[in-house]
């Protein structure tokens, strides 16, 4: 009974366990591919020579596979638009022109050369220490600190050295370090030196203007084209062509130069302008700098004078006050106004450098310089006269030219009649040479106010702006009494035989620790020529002359800044194309004339 239980149960038990065979089992489809799978494994790996064709090709589809990926890289690679700093620095350098600045007469003052520099990429340098010591023995004047900081960092581009010459991009191409390579870069170049210098001024190493003319370019938009992404040369881009004449300018430099040195000056100043367009002919002040390496370009002694420095004018004020003395009707000519001693106001006394001692004309207030009488003169017209007419002739505002560089005048914050009595003969108001010039040419040139420029202007493009400041008979009378200074006065040292030139003096002593100093003067002289049909208007300046024997031991204008003006007359108004006159002109002051008044070389008594 027991066996056929246990083969029953053996029977289910078996029943069972090929159920369960049958349930982990794999279907008949997964043995199908791991099958194929094998086929394939023995097609590629076998010996068989009847495989052979399937695995020639499946290892040509792998090359094939490979080959479209690394073609496609190098494709992205070639679109691939470059590191945004090489890109830049790449695009900036070959775009950044700048236009060529010349004088009136086409000659270059400034342009660009095409140089090469050396540039460094840190990622891509295998042995930094090794590219250090290489190219500082190539390029010595390299900091090796410096540069192995560079190579050392993790920047994709960095500069190694500017401006480089031939012969060292030779020597650095002769390395052949991978990551150091070359940028060619637009340098400014100056042909004539230190020649106008303080008007061209001066670009940094990315050719970017920095003063001067050179920034005033800047201002124009010319440098925005390069950061736009235009690449310009400077052939694309018209020249900028200034008033100045190179040569005229030559000259003025040069007899500043050896004046500095004749009256052991700390400066000099001079410039040249036409007094109908305002137009600056030359300029120059010394010492100066070369703007090809304007390392001296920061020196507080190199400033330029004429523009930047501002300065009590002395004298050369007694023409302004005269002529708002006239032009008010105050006074004529033939007025006689007191000279007497001293000009009491309260504890202060104003006296003359040589009194007289008596009432002096108008006209002999102007040829003696007495400071009691342009006082005077003055305080007829009164304080708000006074302020009023100074501002009408820019000398209370700061100067606009093309130039960037302008000093602020320093005006009295409390202006009472004290001021106006100082004032009056060039102390208590300091302001740029060049300004105080711009406010003499409206004197002469028939009393219109022209501005300076350093750009050509022609005469219809002067006037247009330029408001009527006095009537044109005092402008006259102005014209008179510098030319009699020139024949009697202090400016006999400008009397240039053929151009009937007239002029004024003017000495102030400096402000040392809040005191006027005896030791320390500025000296002054202006001039126009000819004085009958005005042309030119000239000044010169020396900051701190000293007297020397071929002076007398004087110190004052006439002996340093006159004797200068004079040559610079005699020197640059034959290139300017105003040759000398063989005969005095006759009837050119015709409103004088009707006032009675002695004229100049007239033979008469003009006291």
């Amino acid at each position: 009974m027991s066996k056929p239980i246990e083969r029953t149960a053996n029977k289910g038990h078996d029943a069972d366990y090929g159920d369960l065979q049958q349930d982990i089992a794999p279907p008949v489809s997964t043995r199908t591919r791991a099958q194929r799978f094998k086929s394939i494994l023995r097609a590629m790996f076998g010996t068989r020579i009847a495989k052979s064709g399937m695995r020639i090709r499946i290892v040509a589809l792998g090359f094939v596979a490979l080959y479209c990926v690394i073609g496609g890289k190098l494709v992205w690679l070639g679109f691939k638009p470059e590191p945004q700093g090489l890109r830049r620095v790449a695009q900036e350098a070959s775009s950044r022109a700048r236009p060529e600045i010349v004088d009136r007469n086409g000659e270059i003052l400034a342009s660009d050369v095409r140089i090469d520099s050396v540039f460094a990429e840190p990622r891509n340098i295998v042995d930094k220490d090794e590219a250090v010591e290489l190219l500082t023995a190539v390029l010595p004047n390299l900091d090796a600190k410096e540069l192995r900081e560079k190579l050392g960092s993790r920047k994709g581009f960095v500069w190694v050295k500017r401006a480089i010459s031939p012969k060292e991009r030779e020597e650095v191409f002769r390395l052949g370090l991978p990551g150091v390579g070359f940028l060619p870069e637009n340098k400014r170049v100056y042909p004539n030196g230190p020649i106008a210098s303080h008007v061209l001024g001066f670009t940094n190493t990315d050719n970017i203007g920095i003063a001067g003319i050179e920034k005033y370019i800047d201002t124009l938009g010319i440098s925005d084209l390069g950061s736009a992404g235009f690449r310009v040369s400077a052939n694309d881009l018209a020249p900028i062509k200034l008033s100045l004449d190179i040569k005229a300018t030559h000259a003025v430099r040069d007899e500043l130069m050896k004046g500095l040195e004749r009256y052991q000056a700390k400066a000099a100043a001079a410039a040249v302008m036409d007094v109908d367009t305002g137009e600056i002919i030359a300029i120059a002040s010394v010492p100066d700098y070369d703007p090809n390496n304007p390392v001296d370009a920061h020196d507080p002694n190199r400033i330029n004078r004429m523009t930047v420095g501002v300065f009590e004018m002395g004298s050369t004020f007694k023409a302004l006050t005269l002529a708002m003395a006239l032009d008010a009707r105050k006074v004529n000519l033939n007025t006689r106004i007191d000279a007497r001693g001293a000009l009491r106001y309260g504890r202060f006394n104003i006296r003359d450098f040589r009194g007289q001692n008596r009432a002096l004309t108008v006209s002999e207030v102007f040829t003696y310089s007495s400071n009691v009488g342009t006082a005077r003169a003055a305080l007829m017209v009164g304080v708000d006269g006074h302020k009023a007419f100074l501002s009408k002739l820019g000398q209370l505002d700061r100067m606009r030219t093309e130039m960037p560089e302008s000093a602020e005048p320093i005006v009295p914050r409390r202006w009472g009649e004290l001021n106006t009595m100082t004032i009056a003969f060039g102390h208590g108001l300091a302001v740029a040479p060049l300004q105080a010039m711009m406010a003499v040419g409206a004197m002469v040139n028939g009393g219109k106010l022209v501005n300076p420029t350093f750009r050509l202007r022609s005469i219809e493009e002067a006037q247009a702006d330029a408001p009527q400041v006095i009537r044109a008979e005092t402008s006259e009378q102005m014209r008179y009494l510098m030319r009699l200074n020139a024949e009697v006065g202090s400016a006999r040292t400008i009397d240039v035989a053929g151009y009937f030139a007239g002029g004024k003096t003017g000495t102030a002593e400096k402000v040392v620790n809040g005191r006027y100093s005896k030791e320390r003067v500025f000296t002054t002289f202006t001039a126009v020529a000819p004085s009958d049909k005005p042309k030119y208007l000239f000044l010169t300046v020396y900051d701190e002359p000293q007297g020397v024997p071929e002076t007398q031991n004087q110190r004052t204008a006439a002996w340093n800044a006159g004797a200068t003006t004079g040559r610079i007359i005699e020197r640059v108004t034959p290139l300017l194309g105003l040759p000398p006159r063989q005969n005095t002109p006759t009837g050119s002051f015709p409103s004088v004339a009707r006032l009675g008044v002695g004229l100049p070389s007239s033979g008469s008594n003009w006291r």
